[in-house]
């Protein structure tokens, strides 16, 4: 039997034992095999219906009821309600509405605001998605704070009397790697500073533990695992603990305490509309809510499992597929524990080989210059996917060349 069909039975078993596989049938997909879901999450098959209904119904015949009888205006907590289970928060405390940038900017400066005096030191992730650094460097500039990019392993070195916040990514973007959570806090709180998360690539993929870990501050998009459409709105989470003293750096008439009297001093709201700024985006934010259907009943750990599955099963394949000549390397972690629900391979050919994968049906994404990024969406990426996935990209490195050869 040849190395091809050994590794297709695999598949097969796995996805036959797989208890998320019913899952895949509330998603639009077709053969293609989607890996690029930590970029754009997958359309789930009810949102359209439930979208058409909020435009010609909501919208179209209640117009500006629809704020009251369709619960608009509460939409931002409770959508955030919704989310929190899945960060691992108890209700109250995530807020949906803005963007993550926006969302970052709001959670770095409130932590300044919430640290104790004489503290003038932030600390970024030195790799971090660059729009958390720009976001950060700018809050440091606004609050006369110095700014001081640090890898997240050396942090616990980096805090001292002077440090305020950390701001961190509990996913690496680039190469899947997941950072202690729950160490990187607690050592951060030791310091006397507060710790400020970005849950891009991590929410709707392993737990998050926010309320466990005693995390202060944390931000999110939706529209990677948690499906919520191009430009869904991102969330907040602030603490409990800190609501009461949570000062937003953007405080827009939606987080007043009574947003319709219209008076000119601010008086904020209690609890986690203290995070709102403007006037909700309800077309996003509802296509988000039908969105999270798709999550009812579903175990995080079971997610997390599958996860971890998947990456060690497609990480087989690959070295199954490709010789070991350093055609393709992995940057991702072998860890368990420091590994996020994607796969990275560095790749002198990068950008032509990812477009000729996503030629052949298999969508990853590139990032520059030489690191080819796999994406499993536990919900709807199966194994045979993940072997589909392996010996296509062993196929193009071969059609160019590369001397590989796939099978017996």
């Amino acid at each position: 039997m040849s190395e091809t069909r050994t590794l297709t039975d695999e598949a097969a078993a796995l996805d036959a034992v797989d208890e998320l596989a019913g899952r895949r049938a509330l998603f639009a997909l077709d053969d293609t095999v989607y890996l690029d879901g930590n970029s754009l999450g997958a359309l789930p098959r009810h949102v359209p219906d439930r979208l058409h209904d909020v435009i010609t119904r909501e919208w179209g015949a209640l117009r500006i009821r629809s704020w009251d009888e369709s619960g608009w205006w509460t939409a931002p907590e409770r959508i955030g309600d919704r989310i929190a289970p899945l960060v691992g928060s108890a209700p109250g405390q995530v807020v949906v509405g803005d963007s993550t940038s926006v969302n970052v900017f709001k959670a770095v400066v409130a932590a300044t605001r919430l640290a104790a005096t004489g503290r003038d030191e932030i600390l970024v992730d030195a790799a971090t998605f660059p729009t958390d650094g720009y976001i950060a460097g700018s809050a440091a500039r606004l609050t006369g704070h110095r700014l001081v990019p640090v890898a997240p392993a050396d942090v616990p070195d980096a805090l001292g009397p002077r440090t305020a916040a950390v701001l961190l990514n509990h996913v690496d973007f680039r190469t899947g790697r997941l950072h202690d959570l729950p160490g990187l806090t607690a050592e951060a709180h030791a310091a006397g500073a507060l710790a400020v998360w970005d849950l891009c690539h991590s929410a709707g993929a392993l737990p998050v533990g926010l309320d466990a870990h005693g995390v202060d501050l944390a931000v999110g998009c939706t529209y990677k695992y948690l499906n919520g459409g191009p430009g869904s709105p991102a969330y907040l989470y602030v603490a409990e603990r800190h609501q009461g003293a949570f000062d937003s750096p953007l405080p827009g008439w939606t987080s007043h305490a009574d947003p319709f009297a219209m008076t000119s001093g601010y008086a904020p709201a209690e609890g986690a509309p203290r995070g709102r700024v403007g006037t909700p985006d309800i077309l996003s934010m509802l296509a988000l809510d039908a969105a999270l259907d798709v999550w009812d009943g579903v175990s995080m750990a079971a997610v997390r499992a599958k996860s971890l599955a998947l990456t060690d099963f497609f990480l087989e394949c690959v070295g199954r597929y490709v010789p070991g000549d350093g055609l393709v390397t992995s940057v991702t972690p072998d860890a368990h524990a420091e590994r996020g629900s994607q796969v990275s391979l560095r790749c002198a050919d990068a950008g032509p080989v990812m477009t000729e994968l996503v030629a052949r049906g298999v969508v990853g994404d590139l990032r520059r210059p030489d690191v080819l990024r796999f994406g499993f969406t536990p919900l709807y990426v199966g194994f045979a996917d993940a072997e589909r996935a392996a010996r296509t990209l062993a196929e193009v490195l071969a059609d160019r060349g590369a001397g590989v050869v796939v099978g017996d």
